[in-house]
This record gives C-alpha cells, structure tokens and sequence, in this order.
C-alpha cells in the first residue's frame, strides 16, 4: 500500500472530508487550469483519470469567482446530472455544505447567485439562445452531432472577459476532437488511469487495468492514447454505424478456431451477425482465449443458442472434420457450416470491407474489441502484430450472410 493510500486509510471521516475538500492540497498539477492565454483546456485521460473531478472543481471555483453562467454539456442531459452534477466526483459531491448549488430543472444555482445550464449535445438547436461566459464539456469524444453541437456552443460563449471551456474526455479519434487538438488557443493536458490509483478501488487495479494495460483498447481507456486508424487498413472508425433496432432474418455464429489449445495459441474468434433487409447487423463479438477445443466449442454452441441462431460457419483449416466434432460433442443438433479458407485474409476480407464502405453493416454496441482490431488490420494480414482472430470470424460470418446467397427470414431477439 502506498503513502498516499495509508493516509487515506488513518484519517477519521471527518478529516477525510477536509481533505477531500481542500483542492489545491489535494490535486494533482494536470488535473488543475494549465497557465497562460487559452481559450480551450482539453483534458484527455483514461477511465478513473480524475477527469470529472478536475472539471467539478474547475466549474466550482468559477462560480465562487462570479463567472457565469456557464454551460455543463454532455451526450445527454440525463448524463449530465448523473455524472457532471450528482457523480461521486459531480460538482454536488465536491462543494461545502454551505456553498453547495441547487439543481432545478436543467439550472444549477449557487447561492452566490452564479448559475449554470445543463445541455445536451444530442440536441444542438438548444444550445441556440443562451450565452455563457464558460463551459464544461464532458465525454466529447462520444457525442452524437458532435460538431454541430461545439459550433453552436462557441457562438454561445461570448460573456464576459475572456471566456473559457474545459473539455474532459476519453479519447476517440474523431474529427472534432483532432480538430481543436490543432487549434492555436488550445492547451491539452493527458492524464493516465495509474495517475490516480490512489483514489482507485484495488480490485478495480487488478482486475481491469491489468487485463487490459498495452493493448489497444488499454492505451486508448486507460493510457489517454489517441489510437488514429491504421493508414492501409481496410477498416475506418468513421465506416462504423450503429444498429438502431433493425428487423433481423437469418443469424449465423462464425467461428475461427485456434490451431491448439495452448497457452501460447491465439485466440478463438466468435463472431454473431444477422442479416436485415439488404444489409446485415454484427450482434456480438464472443471471441475469447486461448481456449481448448472443447471450451470454444461449448461457447459457439452457447451463442448459437442464445441468438437463436440458423447454423454455426466453421474455418475448416485447422482441424478438418475435428472441428464439427467437437461443436456435435455438445450438441448433435446444431448445424455446421465448413467453410474452407484458400486465399489470404486480405483478399478475403476486402468483399466484406466493400460492404460496410456502402452502409451496408451496422454494429450493436459493445463490439470495440472488434472494432480495434478491424482498423488495426493490414495488408500483411495480422492486427498489431497479432492473428485477427475476431476479423477472421466476422468475415466468415458475413460473408454467409451477405456474400454466399441463402433467402432470410423475419424474426427479432
């Protein structure tokens, strides 16, 4: 256990709560206004960085200084309550008792008479109107109409001196984001998840930070990393569109199975897609390993179940016949498609790069593991270096949907 966490840990509540409270003690340089003449704090940090508490503080202190009002601006208004105003680390959680704002309706106000506006970047025509002489805006990477609603943010932003915002966020490579990267009045500060370990719960430590430390989704949740798309891959974030309920016919689980059940072999990629309309919607990425044939048998035969799937697609390859047996082990009845693999990976993926490149394939959420690794694809045929088991599956997966023929049929699930 570390000094700062065995402080922590000898202090009585009331003493917690003191120091909790007392700012310029307890928080670190990057999480504190940078110095000089900008317009625009870009803070970009990993999850449990500190970044809602640096902007909490900062929206405090602004208040206490008369500056107002200011905009509080999330995904959605309810976000902003939840994680900007009543969070663990929201603005209502780090005030005095005595200084503490009231939240009516959308408007936090203070006693000293400061207010501030909570809005949604998922509807920008209500940012038309207001002025403000600051803002705080939370998880921008994620918002829907990003530009649309930063555009009509600034045009907001003209009380007062010398009007500010704070941006805090994970990062994503959107346009936006990249956009005030490189504009001259801003200042961007990184922060990492290790940074505020002190603050973090161990388990929490051991058990995601750990798994996920120096891999692709790690360096982007947890390092601050912006991860651009690979420039010769086959797949661009931007070609990602999200699932909005569409009617689904036939569903298929693809497998792409390890060559071993060893320690050292890759993992086996489990992909879940079903077909709607002239397009098709990807429902689950299952991959998992290493595993032992009989584990990822079990897990194929699980999703088929689950999904209601009409067969399971096989890579034959690596095993033959082996493979059908093992998914009959667990259950005799599901259908197995073997599908045999000719050419490389490219080649075979291209077809199915064409199909989203058209908007022809959209994504349930949850599927960034895949994600990555279809923009981190390359000629060369590996994925940072690795096999792309996931790629692999889902290719397999739709091109029995989209690209091998087969009449579909409505249901939903």
């Amino acid at each position: 256990m570390g000094f700062a966490r065995q402080l922590i840990a000898s202090i009585s509540d009331d003493e917690f709560e003191w120091f909790r409270q007392h700012w310029r003690l307890l928080g670190r340089r990057s999480q504190k206004p940078p110095a000089g003449d900008w317009t625009t704090w870009l803070l970009i940090g990993g999850r449990g960085s500190g970044k809602t508490r640096a902007g909490a503080e900062w929206v405090r202190q602004l208040a206490a200084e008369g500056v107002a009002p200011i905009a509080l601006v999330s995904e959605t208004i309810t976000e902003a309550v939840s994680v900007m105003v009543r969070g663990p680390s929201g603005i209502l959680a780090v005030s005095r008792e005595e200084e503490r704002p009231i939240l009516r309706d959308n408007m936090l106000i203070w006693t000293t008479g400061a207010e501030a506006l909570l809005l949604g970047a998922s509807d920008p025509d209500r940012f038309r109107g207001p002025q403000f002489a600051a803002a705080w805006c939370d998880e921008l990477g994620k918002w829907p109409h990003a530009e649309a609603a930063w555009d009509m943010l600034q045009f907001g932003l003209r009380l007062g001196e010398r009007p500010r915002q704070l941006v805090t966020t994970t990062p994503r490579p959107t346009k936006l984001l990249k956009r005030l990267m490189a504009e001259p009045g801003t200042v961007t500060v990184r922060m990492t998840t290790r940074e505020n370990e002190r603050w973090l719960a161990s388990a929490f430590l051991k058990a995601i930070v750990a798994r996920y430390e120096h891999t692709v989704l790690g360096r982007q949740e947890l390092e601050g990393e912006l991860i651009e798309d690979r420039p010769d891959a086959l797949w661009r974030r931007e070609m990602f569109r999200r699932d909005e309920g569409a009617e689904l016919g036939r569903i298929v689980v693809a497998v792409d199975p390890p060559a071993t059940g060893r320690k050292s072999s890759d993992a086996c990629g489990i992909v879940v897609a079903g077909r709607s309309g002239n397009g098709a919607v990807v429902l689950a990425d299952m991959s998992f390993g290493p595993a032992r044939p009989e584990q990822w048998a079990r897990a194929a035969v699980a999703a088929f179940h689950e999904f209601g799937a009409d067969c399971i697609v096989a890579e034959t390859n690596q095993g033959g016949d082996m493979v059908k047996a093992m998914i009959a082990q667990q259950d005799a009845d599901v259908p197995v498609r073997g599908v045999h693999a000719s050419r490389g990976k490219w080649v075979r993926a291209e077809p199915v790069a064409a199909l989203y490149a058209n908007g022809r394939v959209v994504h349930r959420d949850g599927l960034t593991a895949l994600e990555d690794e279809m923009c981190a694809f390359g000629a060369d045929g590996m994925a940072d270096g690795h096999s792309p088991d996931r790629v692999d599956a889902l290719v397999w997966a739709l091109t029995e949907l989209m690209l091998g023929g087969g009449e579909p049929r409505v249901r939903g699930i």
